[in-house]
Parts: C-alpha cells; structure tokens; sequence
C-alpha cells in the first residue's frame, strides 16, 4: 500500500488506486475473520441441536443473507474509499451521528479485543504455562498491536501466516478426531442436544457475523473493483461458513456435545499454543483496527482533533490487553452484546440511503474522482436517527423471525418511507477538513503485499 504519514491508512480520507490491494490479499483477510473458534462453536452448536442437512440448510440461508449486506456495504466502502463510520456521515447519519457510529463501533471492537485475548491466555496457560493469564493476555494483546500499527499491509502479512497455520493445525486434530468415525453415519445421526429450528439455526449463522457485516467498508476500501468484493465476500463466506461450520456440525454429531473447542485445540504443546495464537490473531487483529478507526472518527468530529491511526491503535491496544489482563471486560459482556444490537441497522439505513435514496449521493460522486472529500455533511439526520432507534428496538425485544435480520429491513424500509414522504434532510452543516488528495506512488512494500494474479 501507498506510504502514509505515520501508517495512518487514510482514516480520514479516501483510499486512493495506488493504496488498493489485489482481491486475494483482502479476501485472505476476510477468510481470517470467518474461519476462527467462534465459527466452530456455531457449527457444533448447530450440529448439537439439528440433523446434518437441516444444519447444511441453516448455514446456507445465513450464508447468503450474509453475502448480500456483505456485498451492498462493501461495494460502498469500496467505491468510496471510505471506513464505515466516515462513509456514515452521508449515507444517512450527518457528521454527528457518523460520530455516534464511530464511538459505539469502537467500544464493541476494543470489548471484544480484549475479552478474546483473555481466552486466548486462558488456553495459552493450560497449554505452556510460564506466565500466568494475565500474562499472556498482555503478550497476546501488545503483539496484535504491533501488527495492527503498520495498518492493512501488515494486517495482509499476518493473515498469510495465521490462516494456513490455524487451518492446517486446526485441520489436523480435527482429521484425528474425524478418523474415528464413520462419516456416512454422521450424516444421517440425530443430534444429541435439544432440537433447534432452521429458524433459529439460521439465526445463529447469519447473526454470528453481522457486525462484520456493517464494518466491511473498513476493509473493502482497500479493494480495486467492485467484482473484487462480490469474490472475496462469496469465497470468504461460502468457504468459511461451509468448512468451518460444517466440521463444527460433524464434530458435535460425532462426539454428543457442542463443547468441541476443546477438540479444536487438543493437540499437545507448542502445535495446541500455534492454534490458538493463529486464531486470536487474525481476527482480533481486525477488532482492534476497526476500533482505531473509529476513534479517529469521532475525535475529528466531536472534539476537532485528527489524530493519528497509528497512535490511537498503540493506546487501545494496550487498554485493551491490560483491561482484558484483569479481567475487567468480562463483566462487560452484556453491555457489548446490546451494542451488537445497535449495529444491524447501521447496515440497512446505508444501504438505502447510498442505492437508493442517494439524498447525499451526488456529493460523494463529484468529488470521487478528485479523490476528495465532498467539502461538507449534515451535522444531523434526525428521521435516520428515529428509524436507527426504532429498528435496533425491534432486533432486541421482537423475537419472531432473525433478530439481526429483522432490524436490517425494518431500517431500510422506515427509512425509505421517510424519504418518500420528504423528512430525510440534514439539520445544520459541518465542514469537512481535508486531507490532501493521496496519489503517492506504490512502494516496494505495497508490491510486496500483494499476491500474484490468482
């Protein structure tokens, strides 16, 4: 990628041609974030409460309902340049609720950094001992931070690594385990737990990811094309979802419980230690990038001050791993699952407003080329900010149906009434400080992280 002042990864600009990365380097990435523990314990949970085609069938709704907010937001963030939560401010939500979407983005994404450092340690202690827990959430945590302040080329290089090592590691126990079973007989086995529905089956898939969802501009707008995010979304996810979610149900046919990360991790020694390292890695690399991202949105807005990307991820990152060292976040946990509820409907008043309504769309499309940033934003959007409420209501208290899905449509329709009916329009205007427009020519190192053609 283009060299940045001091590897801010253009957090307040667009992501100019010369900073894009080959598709693969990004869906390598996007891969990491799907193919993880998390994913394994969806797929057991599945195959503990449902037969193998009824989970086959689970996974392939959730996986398309993914696929499609995946692409829409991702095509955004890519034809834009933009991070999610400075592409919100006009695609919907004016340059305060933008802040808004930033500062709730990065409370969610730090939480989670550091509770997933502290299971990491947890297995790291089992398996190695040396250090105590919060010994190794302290490793873990400042050795993700050193990757994530060299920005998304970096990010690439340690994707390369850790997500063949996880799924060869991970792979091999798994083989062990499946080796001791007839594979025909699984598929026609009944489930050994309490039934679930497709329903709820597909729920678990789809809702497993969706916050990766709303945030993919952060990733897609280092991609080239279009195209390339339409691949890397459906590799990325039919692979992820079909092979880690499909082991995860054979495993919990195989074995009679949903307790399978055990299994996961079971190898002995230093190959059990590169499993859970790998899998903590590439994905709380993206965790803590999201979050840097975000507090840089919202110091620029609400406080005026541009910090630098790079400085903010060595802060968090080291917040992050002390407070998940102590143990702090857990108590936390509820408070950062209700914000997932608040995320869904980000995705769907975006994806209105920029394909459909497109109230601010003309801004953005004149000043694309440029590769500037359009010279104001609403300070608010008052009719987004009633349907974000509304719909993050209906994903927590209604329970009929996706949860996370039903939030989705609920904003993007009320938020097309609204339109229709003329009450989407800003109150007040912000004026947008610009950075210069970035055209550095690409560098060694950007050529480095870039994959031949596949």
């Amino acid at each position: 990628m283009a060299s940045t002042s001091g590897h801010d990864d253009h957090a307040l600009s667009r992501v100019p041609p010369t900073a894009r990365f080959h598709w693969f380097s990004v869906a390598t990435q996007r891969f990491g974030q799907l193919s993880t523990l998390a994913s394994f314990l969806i797929g057991a949970t599945l195959g503990f409460g449902m037969t193998f085609w009824n989970a086959v069938l689970a996974i392939t709704l959730g996986a398309v309902i993914l696929e499609v907010m995946t692409i829409f937001t991702g095509i955004a963030g890519q034809r834009e340049g933009l991070s999610t939560s400075l592409l919100a401010r006009w695609t919907g939500f004016g340059a305060n609720g933008a802040a808004l979407i930033g500062l709730a983005i990065s409370i969610s994404a730090v939480g989670w950094f550091g509770i997933q450092n502290a299971v990491s340690a947890d297995g790291l202690v089992d398996l190695v001992g040396v250090l105590p827990a919060w010994g190794w959430a302290l490793v873990v945590g400042l050795i993700i931070t050193a990757v994530v302040v060299y920005g998304v080329g970096s990010m690439a290089w340690a994707a390369y690594i850790t997500v063949p090592a996880f799924l060869v590691l991970a792979g091999w126990s798994i083989a062990v385990e499946l080796s001791k079973h007839d594979l025909g007989a699984l598929t026609s086995a009944q489930p050994a737990g309490p039934p679930l529905s497709l329903l709820q089956g597909t729920t678990l898939v789809a809702g497993g990811f969706i916050v990766g969802a709303v945030i993919t501009p952060d990733m897609s707008r280092f991609n080239r094309t279009g195209k390339d995010v339409v691949k890397q979304t459906v590799l990325g996810i039919t692979v992820g979802e079909y092979v880690i979610g499909l082991i995860g149900v054979l495993l919990a046919l195989a074995l009679r419980t949903n307790d399978v990360i055990a299994i996961v991790t079971s190898t002995s020694g230093f190959l059990g230690t590169l499993v859970i390292v790998a899998a903590t890695i590439k994905v709380n690399d993206w965790n803590l990038y999201a979050a840097s991202l975000g507090i840089v949105t919202f110091a620029d807005r609400t406080f005026g001050r541009r910090l630098n990307r790079a400085a903010v991820t060595v802060v968090v990152g080291v917040i992050g791993s002390v407070l998940g060292a102590m143990g702090v976040l857990d108590s936390f946990s509820g408070f950062l699952n209700l914000l997932g509820v608040l995320f869904p409907p980000i995705a769907g008043i975006m994806v209105a407003e920029y394909f459909v309504t497109r109230t601010w769309r003309p801004a953005l499309d004149a000043t694309r080329r440029s590769g500037t940033l359009p010279a104001d934003a609403p300070a608010w959007v008052p009719a987004a900010l009633v349907v974000w409420a509304a719909a993050a209501v209906v994903g927590k208290y209604v329970h009929w149906g996706l949860p996370s899905i039903n939030s989705i449509v609920v904003a993007l329709v009320l938020y097309l009434a609204a339109a229709r009916l003329g009450l989407v329009r800003g109150v007040g205007t912000v004026p947008t400080d610009q950075d210069a427009p970035a055209d550095t020519p690409v560098t060694a190192d950007a050529r480095a992280a870039e994959q031949p053609s596949v």
